[in-house]
């Protein structure tokens, strides 16, 4: 049976989604485009997916709560050796 009309999704081919790990909405709309069009269909993959499929990432103890990504960390250091390149050359 179809759950995404707009791209021809089936409830077969959610299952698969869902068991190669897919576990959210979003998720399988990324995997399949099912849900971005008209929406109407996400209710459907919520009730297929149920609850509590999706595993819960669990923080390290080490991890901090908060990460500066690391682009924007280079970002940051970069700007520290061009400010100091420009003190030393005056």
């Amino acid at each position: 049976m179809y759950v995404c009309s707009c791209f021809g999704i089936t409830e077969r081919q959610v299952r698969e989604h869902a068991e190669a790990g897919a576990c959210t909405p979003r998720q399988i709309a990324s995997a399949s485009k099912a849900g971005t069009d008209c929406g109407s269909c996400v209710r459907r993959i919520q009730g297929l997916l149920g609850r509590g499929g999706c595993p819960r990432r669990q923080l390290e103890e080490t991890e901090p709560a908060v990460s500066m990504p690391a682009a924007l960390a280079a970002e940051a250091f970069r700007g520290e050796d061009e400010r100091a390149g420009v003190a030393e050359a005056a």
